[in-house]
């Protein structure tokens, strides 16, 4: 328990709907978050336009309450006008914070509205405390760290937060994506659907089975065999619960608590922001323990399994729950008998918990399972309590209460009350003709300013005839505020006596009163009409008309590179004429740099780093900068932002260059990475989005660089399925794993480092026939991905590749790279796009 108070992180509540906002405001929430129906990663949630959004944005600020407007997809370069308009909309509305992914769009707003809040998105990825320090720097007040970060690695980021001002917000319940945050492309690369682009289909909800075999001689798996397993759902996370550990996660050096859910129902924001208010508000007063009935509040709101996720270390089943993906309820006990004549299943209870009235049951068994709806308070013996279902129900099987009758009441309650947010300190004083004037001070309950109004009686009040009215009487009719967001504290009455005036006189003066607040309370939330208009002629000017020329005009011959992970490969892919090589080692020493800068026999060997860098990882790489400078390594190349600050600050010298981690859709992310020296496009892009793209960089731009060979990383995960499923170090022995669904297609699963997995794509990407449009679009690189394929498929795919680009036929050496491919070869989003 705590004895001392301590500063308490703003509770940030999701607002899928407008309901959904009006129970997070009621139950407490200091702030919310709401996708617009435009730039929005929840596409499907009921979001707002822009008429309601801005209802939306001044009734929450009425009461005090913060608005965070998410504009976290990743945009194409045609979208940028429209994207420039509405973040000039947000800004000139009063939204609290932007929430941003896409580092172009962070460079535009900081360009058109520099006065508009931005918060980097947990989509962008940030690790490190090198992250935070990057999004600081290009202008973030606030990082929504990844999901998988913990409280140790938050903990040593106190020193770079507290030098630049930066805030840190954390997930503190409700679903956990099962990869790492915008680096997910597995929703993408089955259906077409981008979780960047707000249309995830959530295939991890699916099921899989696990597949073992081996890897042939270009690295594929082969003789994949189904491993028997009892459960199905793979990549199916437990939902995220921190509510047993919110003391500690208090005490970290965060801002701002944040719970998912903008998918959800209003009851579930109204439970679950309650839930957490009440324990913040105690821990604030030094008085918090753990509630056990607060716990079954939330697992009663929705639950597929609580965890505390990578936050509190956990790992493996600690996170993952392969049971099933949908909500689980609260399992009260195990079926012990049944009678069938009277449809009535006895039920040994396992805890306190036992089934009421109105309660909707789940009854789960390895045979199925099936829910009803109890009926009356079911009665109890000694060996537990009755319970009529609607069909038999096996001995052993699992009964949970799937909906608690008694917590939607409360549920309906909250949303029912109005929260009195805003207290209203008044003064009212008589004018010589009657009139009356109030000035009064309005102060929001939850985090904002104050805010001074003055409304007049819309006419004298008559001289009393025969019974004036009293103090007391007035002022009882200015107090009566109930129904709405205000309540009056102190009222100090100047009444001079003897006036009198009709009950509608002074309801309609405190209408105004009210109303005068309201609007003195959603002004102060906008910014002044002069930046307003400053920032409108900047729009006018901002965007650019495509460049004629440039680098679409160049028609250079693109520059072959290879990526590869082992020094044989390094060496089979110069020896097939690559131009340039990233070299990502599984574990990486000075000596394993220095031979593979020899085996690249004088190519250019740029030394990649991993997708997701860690502190563990940051720290090992930067001691070897040195050496690895000094043995001829080419430049560094990253996919995570920070890295490269890191890079600059130990050899300033250096070249960076750009993997697809750091998702470049636009030109404008281009230029945010301008002093790079080449950056790869996004594997999301279309033939057409790429032309439009290199189409507005100017010639002094970062060269830009296409993958067209490989199997296309759809995730990484902290999770290993083979270790979650069969034990540690069951993915670690050589092994070739995989994940079938159930259309049958295996993706493959490879170690990622530090326990990691890497899932690639089950059909291999070709675009060997489109290199001439390529060529035509002025993209300065081609890349084959060899990683873990081995030497002889780095060695007879660059060379394929090298034929391509000296003019040979494009049919028949598309035939022989389809022949090295793994499962097959697809065009993906060049062709058809991504939605």
């Amino acid at each position: 328990m705590h004895t001392k108070p301590v500063k308490i992180p703003e509770l940030l509540a999701p607002a899928g709907s407008m309901e959904a906002l009006e129970a997070a405001v009621a139950a407490g929430a200091d702030a919310v978050y709401l996708g617009g129906t435009r730039f929005s990663a929840r596409r499907f949630a009921a979001n707002f336009d822009d008429d309601a959004l801005q209802e939306a944005v001044d009734y929450a600020h009425i009461r005090g309450v913060a608005v965070h407007v998410t504009v976290n997809t990743l945009v194409h370069d045609a979208e940028l006008p429209a994207l420039a308009d509405y973040l000039l909309f947000l800004y000139e509305i009063g939204v609290d914070a932007v929430l941003v992914q896409d580092v172009g769009l962070l460079r535009l707003a900081r360009a058109l509205v520099p006065g508009l809040v931005i918060h980097a998105s947990t989509q962008m990825t940030v690790t490190t405390a090198e992250g935070v320090r990057w999004a600081a720097e290009a202008g973030c007040s606030r990082v929504v760290l990844a999901r998988e970060v913990n409280l140790a690695e938050i903990e040593a980021m106190r020193p770079v937060l507290e030098e630049t001002g930066c805030e840190l917000e954390v997930f503190l319940h409700g679903a956990l994506c099962y990869a790492y945050s915008g680096q997910c492309l597995l929703s993408s690369v089955i259906g077409g659907r981008s979780g960047n682009r707000g249309a995830c289909a959530q295939p991890c909800r699916k099921p899989y089975a696990l597949m073992q075999g081996e890897y042939d001689r270009y690295g594929r798996p082969v003789r994949m065999k189904p491993v028997r397993l009892p459960h199905r759902y793979l990549l199916s996370t437990k939902d995220i619960c921190l509510y047993p550990v919110l003391d500690r996660v208090v005490a970290a050096p965060v801002s701002s608590l944040k719970i998912e859910g903008r998918m959800k129902a209003p009851a579930y924001v109204a439970v679950v922001t309650a839930v957490y208010r009440r324990a913040l508000d105690a821990i604030a007063e030094g008085c918090w323990t753990p509630s056990p009935r607060d716990e079954e509040a939330l697992a009663f709101a929705f639950t597929r399994g609580f965890t505390t996720g990578y936050l509190c270390g956990e790992r493996n089943r600690g996170v993952i729950g392969p049971e099933r993906p949908d909500n689980r309820g609260v399992a009260i006990g195990r079926v012990v008998a049944f009678s069938n004549i009277r449809m009535e299943a006895t039920v040994a209870l396992s805890g306190s918990l036992a089934p009421e009235n109105g309660d909707g049951i789940a009854v789960s068994s390895p045979e199925g399972e099936f829910g009803c709806l109890v009926r009356g308070t079911p009665k109890s013996g000694r060996d537990g309590v009755w319970v009529r279902l609607p069909q038999p129900a096996p001995i052993g099987a699992v009964v949970s209460i799937t909906r608690r009758a008694s917590f939607e009441s409360w549920a309906e309650e909250i949303l029912r009350q109005e929260r009195q947010a805003v207290r209203i300190d008044a003064s009212v004083s008589w004018e010589e003709d009657g009139t009356p004037v109030v000035e009064a001070v309005c102060t929001p309950s939850r985090r904002r300013g104050a805010v001074r109004v003055t409304v007049r009686g819309d006419e004298p009040m008559g001289k009393a005839r025969t019974r004036p009215l009293t103090a007391d009487q007035i002022a009882e009719q200015l107090c009566r505020t109930g129904g709405t967001p205000y309540v009056v504290g102190d009222l100090d009455l100047a009444y001079p006596g003897g006036l009198f005036a009709p009950p509608s006189y002074l309801n309609a003066l405190r209408r105004s009163l009210l109303e005068a607040a309201g609007e003195a309370l959603c002004e102060a939330a906008r910014p002044p009409a002069a930046e307003i208009a400053a920032a409108r002629v900047r729009l006018s000017t901002l965007l650019a008309a495509p460049k004629a020329g440039g680098k679409t005009a160049e028609q250079k011959k693109p520059v072959l590179s290879v990526y590869t992970d082992t020094a044989a490969g390094v060496e089979a892919a110069s020896a097939a004429g690559a131009g340039r090589i990233y070299f990502e080692p599984a574990e990486c020493t000075a000596d394993a740099l220095a031979s593979a800068v020899r085996a690249a026999a004088g190519v250019p060997l740029v030394w990649k780093w991993p997708k997701i860098v860690r502190r563990t990882f940051l720290n090992a790489a930067l001691s070897l900068l040195g050496q690895a400078a000094e043995a001829g390594v080419a430049g560094v190349m990253v996919e995570g932002h920070g890295c490269a600050g890191a890079i600059r600050a130990a050899i300033p010298g250096m070249p960076i260059y750009g993997a697809s981690g750091l998702n470049i859709w636009n030109a404008d992310a281009v230029a945010a990475h301008g002093d790079f020296a080449l950056l790869t496009l996004s594997p999301e892009l279309s033939g057409d989005d790429i032309r439009a793209l290199v189409a507005r960089l100017p010639d002094t731009a970062p060269a830009v660089e296409v993958v067209v060979q490989g199997v296309a990383e759809a995730m990484v995960t902290e999770d290993c399925p083979p270790a979650t499923a069969l034990g540690c170090p069951a993915g670690c022995g050589g092994a070739a794993f995989g994940i079938r669904d159930e259309k049958g297609m295996t993706f493959p699963l490879w170690p990622a480092g530090e326990c990691r997995t890497s899932i690639g794509n089950a059909v291999e990407t070709c675009l060997i026939d489109r290199l001439p449009a390529l060529v035509a679009a002025g993209v300065g690189g081609i890349a084959i991905d060899a990683r873990r394929r081995g030497p002889v498929y780095a060695r007879e795919m660059a060379g394929i590749y090298r034929e391509a680009l000296e003019g040979r036929v494009f049919a028949d050496l598309k035939a022989r790279a389809k022949a090295l491919s793994l499962g097959g070869i697809t065009a993906g989003a060049f062709v058809h796009g991504t939605e």
